[in-house]
């Protein structure tokens, strides 16, 4: 298993010169909306899917966002790099996730939630941290489109879904399947793309805190957390809200902090209904 999982890593396409520009404007240290504005403009994968983003019931923007300038006016630089660099990388790998029975777009729906969470929840604890894991939380599931492969490939979905089912956990059944979580996998492909150690080690580590660098602890506690709540299967589950909630007060942090940001995101998007 491990061999295929490598050879599959292994034959992903490079990665396109939109990234290779995102990530080189994302290091330096003053960032102007204009110049994001010309480096995404180029692409019109990322246009339609920040504009997407933008304009979606979790945001609750009073009016709609038609243009990519206001969309990045009102997500802000980081925010939009995090959702352009996340659209062309998924886009490389993207195969389907029939595994999971979950079509693409609520694997964008769990992205964006992902991401609005830690801007919402993190924004409130440390904004340089918030910084640091808006890309890693809206990019930490792309390994399951490895996995969903995988699966398929085995003949194993049937029995992959019916094991979701019955346990409720994701990771559990993804690591049993595959030998290897998601957040690993994950983790791999980046590495293999040689992008940056913030995003390949705050992914790799998430339920690996035994072996996870001290320095990373509290990014990967966090995005455990974000995890949960944007599971793909039940976002914003009652149940898993209270895991949340639980590992929130395991970890140290304020679980009413957590709290009021759920609070907050459930209330734009039952709005939208």
């Amino acid at each position: 298993m491990k061999q295929l999982i490598v050879e599959k890593i292994d034959s992903l396409p490079p990665l396109p010169n939109s990234v290779l520009e995102l990530e080189e404007f994302r290091k330096m240290p003053s960032k102007e909306p204009l110049d994001l504005l010309k480096i995404i403009e180029k692409d019109p994968l990322i246009i339609t899917t920040v504009l997407r983003v933008a304009n979606s019931a979790m945001f609750g923007f009073v009016s709609e966002v038609e243009t990519p300038s206001r969309a990045i006016s009102l997500l802000g630089v980081n925010f939009t790099i995090s959702i352009a660099l996340g659209s062309v990388i998924q886009n490389l790998i993207q195969t389907d996730l029939n595994a999971y029975e979950a079509p693409t777009d609520d694997f964008m729906f769990s992205c964006n939630l992902a991401s609005n969470i830690i801007n919402t929840w993190v924004g409130k604890i440390d904004k340089d941290l918030k910084e640091d894991l808006l890309l890693p939380a809206f990019l930490q599931e792309t390994g399951k489109f490895i996995i969903s492969d995988i699966i398929t490939e085995n003949k194993q979905k049937e029995e992959f879904q019916e094991q979701i089912a019955i346990t409720k956990n994701l990771s559990s059944v993804e690591k049993e399947f595959v030998g290897y979580s998601c957040a690993r996998i994950t983790a791999n492909i980046f590495k293999h793309w040689n992008l940056s150690h913030n995003l390949i080690f705050s992914i790799g580590f998430v339920e690996d805190l035994e072996n996870c660098p001290k320095e990373y602890l509290k990014k990967v506690k966090i995005l455990e957390i974000v995890k949960i709540l944007a599971d793909i299967k039940n976002p914003l589950s009652d149940s898993n809200i209270q895991r949340a909630l639980n590992k929130a007060e395991e970890y140290g942090f304020e679980a009413e902090t957590l709290e009021k940001a759920i609070e907050s995101i459930k209330y734009k998007l039952e709005e939208d209904l």
